[in-house]
């Protein structure tokens, strides 16, 4: 598995005109090699050549298993970016990691000035983008167990509930489902607060008339879920009950949309119209949904500038919403897969509107 991604990588820098890269985004090197450190400050980076070199650069301070690939060690005291240089072809344009922190680049440009380089993330991107068949069924995993939280949670929404007893709820009952952590800090929004899509939860109480915005995910097996419901406390004003029909149908009608070959930008579009046509497009502030897999946002969205075509395998987010500042706001998400002729939604729980 592995070697085949490695090997892809290669096809990509070669499609650029480049022969080598350096990764260093830790999880990329991980789902690259197998090889799992979290290097905090220190040097730490895959390199990879299209004549099949590939090197491990290391600490010492470190432990990983024997994958084949050749390892070069260094310690805290040792000229880490001259060993790095050392390693590389100094005649070659050089691949980069979006994220390679300048101290360490800057300092690679003044070993080897006549190099040119180059920001190759997409190199990697593309291929985590398209999930094989394991990660497939471990992003359904990771889905299966938000959409019994979400469930789960639905009943402990009362009036005098807080939202930061909410969120603590859905992190208890993560653990117990075996995840390893959560996928972005829980968003739980009562009322006023459900107008700002990424508000943090406090010690405000749920009150009847309430709207309630649940945006969660969690980390099972190394692969992220991501989920958004809106419900009401006690009943649904008439208006909110329409905006929220409005913003379940925008996800809908997106959704049915997607399928290899269609454009990012046009499933933005065809949420963003439906919300215009019912009058509160203004008030969708925001993209229409992100990628997710190792991490909750991967490069790659879906927005209006992203002229990119949907491929096999994608998973990315629907989350249309409006947001009515001082007022309300409503958000219904779902996760989506790319199949070879739709899409599979991950998520299962009702998007309906419904009163607890």
């Amino acid at each position: 598995m592995h070697n085949t991604r490695l090997a892809r990588l290669s096809e990509a820098l070669t499609s650029q005109g480049l022969t080598q890269m350096i990764v260093s985004d830790p999880l990329s090197i991980w789902y690259l090699t197998g090889v799992e450190i979290e290097p905090g400050e220190r040097l730490y980076a895959l390199y990879v050549n299209t004549d099949g070199t590939r090197k491990l650069i290391l600490n010492r301070l470190f432990t990983v298993p024997d994958t084949g690939i050749q390892e070069v060690w260094m310690s805290d005291t040792d000229d880490c970016i001259g060993i790095l240089a050392g390693e590389v072809d100094p005649s070659a344009d050089m691949g980069i990691d979006k994220n390679w922190p300048a101290r360490f680049l800057l300092a690679l440009m003044e070993k080897h000035p006549d190099v040119h380089y180059v920001n190759t993330s997409a190199c990697v991107d593309g291929i985590r983008a398209q999930k094989d068949e394991t990660e497939q069924e471990k992003m359904r995993a990771a889905s299966r167990i938000n959409d019994q939280v979400m469930e789960a949670v639905i009943p402990f929404l009362k009036e005098g509930v807080t939202e930061t007893a909410c969120a603590e709820f859905i992190s208890q009952r993560y653990r117990e489902a075996g995840c390893e952590g959560l996928s972005f800090p829980t968003i739980v929004s009562f009322g006023p607060h459900a107008a700002d899509p990424h508000h943090a939860p406090d010690d405000t109480p749920l009150k009847a008339g309430d709207c309630i915005v649940i945006d969660m995910g969690c980390r099972k097996d190394g692969y992220c879920s991501d989920m958004t419901r809106t419900f009401f406390c006690g009943h649904a004003p008439e208006n909110h009950a329409t905006i929220h029909d409005l913003v379940r149908e925008a996800n809908e009608r997106a959704e049915a949309m997607i399928r290899p070959g269609v454009r990012f930008c046009d499933i933005d579009r065809a949420a963003r119209a439906h919300i215009e046509a019912g009058g509160y497009g203004p008030y969708f502030t925001h993209r229409l949904g992100h990628s997710i897999g190792l991490e909750d946002h991967e490069a790659g969205d879906v927005s209006m500038v992203n002229t990119d075509e949907v491929k096999e395998g994608m998973v990315f987010s629907v989350e249309p919403g409006v947001y009515l500042p001082g007022e309300f706001g409503v958000r219904v998400e779902d996760l989506v897969l790319v199949t070879k002729d739709g899409c599979e939604i991950l998520n299962h729980v009702d998007k309906k509107w419904r009163v607890v």
